[in-house]
């Protein structure tokens, strides 16, 4: 990596940093300068404006979630267990913010009315595809048989994703000790009520297929 692609990287990280924090909208060219110890012009010369930084934070968040969310999720079988283990890495990633913040929960308070904003259009597309990403593991599911026919996978989708909102408001907001126990159970006893009599515990099919290799952008998981 060459010396200003290094001063870039070191400069988005101190950003994602500051921006899990303070939020984007308390994310400025003047704070990651004196936190780089760089002048103004230094830093706009990696990124041409504040919202052209904001920007990249955002991309940089997903990228990094998909390293330690999405991809190893996908070594699991198609099905319950990659259900499973996509919802249980999302999970520990929520605990851990508990203290550094989530840049899509206090995006989507930052920027939920900002129609004509380049920032909200990275957070919904990002979040979108995450979305999308449970919502195909939660359609194979029920294709592998793992889930009851009857199952309604945008329904089951709206109670998993609102129990990781819930998990953030009360551990971090109200700072409720019991919370995280809380999401786990919950998370738990909706699961077990989709899932069909002949289902392991875990989720495991008779004959799983193989994980597939696809990334959240390629929609290749569909694909088996």
């Amino acid at each position: 990596m060459r010396k200003g692609e290094q001063t870039r990287a070191a400069i988005l990280d101190a950003a994602l940093e500051l921006a899990s924090r303070d939020g984007l909208e308390g994310l400025t060219i003047g704070l990651l300068a004196e936190r780089m110890q760089m002048s103004k012009s230094g830093v706009f010369a990696h990124f041409g404006s504040r919202e052209d930084l904001q920007v990249e934070v955002v991309r940089e968040y997903h990228r990094r979630f998909e390293d330690e969310v999405f991809f190893p999720s996908l070594r699991e079988a198609r099905g319950l267990p990659r259900l499973r283990a996509m919802m249980n890495r999302w999970m520990e990633k929520r605990i851990q913010e508990v203290t550094t913040g989530c840049i899509y929960i206090s995006g989507a308070v930052e920027y939920d009315d900002r129609a004509a904003s380049a920032v909200r259009e990275q957070l919904v597309h990002s979040v979108s595809m995450w979305r999308e990403a449970l919502l195909r593991a939660i359609r194979q599911s029920k294709e592998e048989g793992h889930l009851k026919p009857e199952t309604d996978p945008h329904l089951m989708l709206f109670e998993l994703y609102s129990f990781t909102l819930g998990l953030h408001h009360d551990a971090r907001f109200l700072h409720l000790p019991e919370a995280v126990q809380l999401t786990r159970d919950a998370l738990e006893k909706t699961i077990v009520s989709y899932q069909t009599s002949s289902t392991g515990a875990n989720g495991s099919a008779p004959q799983p297929a193989p994980s597939a290799t696809a990334n959240l952008t390629s929609q290749h998981t569909d694909s088996r």
